[in-house]
């Protein structure tokens, strides 16, 4: 089972109650929904960044790409992320992806990897040539 930013993630790139719903309508529908008493859970900006920038490149699948986020910095360790498990030569736990996609060791991911990883276990990751 995923943490809840995972699950949030999942909620998202599953819900189907509209064709035309943009990730960010998804994401906080999701949040709304783990998190209904918590409003600076349902805010908080990381894990969000990671999952519209993996939409944004296409990299969710149901999900067109398009503009939907302005977190380069969040959004670039999400895609680099979901390159490397895309890769397929190791199994990835959260400590040892994000030390891969960040060269700071001082920093600790903020619910990134809980996205990517949550997605690309259930197969919700697009696998680009």
């Amino acid at each position: 089972m995923a943490n809840r930013y995972g699950e949030a993630a999942l909620i998202a790139a599953r819900l189907r109650s509209s064709a035309e719903m943009d990730p960010l309508a998804r994401w906080e529908s999701a949040m709304e929904r783990l998190y209904p008493t918590s409003p600076g859970a349902r805010k908080k900006g990381s894990p969000r960044a990671a999952f519209l920038g993996l939409c944004e490149e296409g990299l969710v699948k149901g999900i067109p790409a398009g503009h939907y986020s302005a977190s380069f910095d969040n959004k670039g360790y999400a895609v680099r992320a979901a390159a490397l498990l895309t890769e397929g030569k190791q199994s990835w736990s959260t400590s040892a992806l994000w030390r891969a996609v960040e060269n700071d060791p001082e920093k600790t991911h903020n619910g990134q990897m809980d996205i990517v990883l949550a997605l690309w276990k259930n197969d919700l990751i697009v696998r680009k040539p």
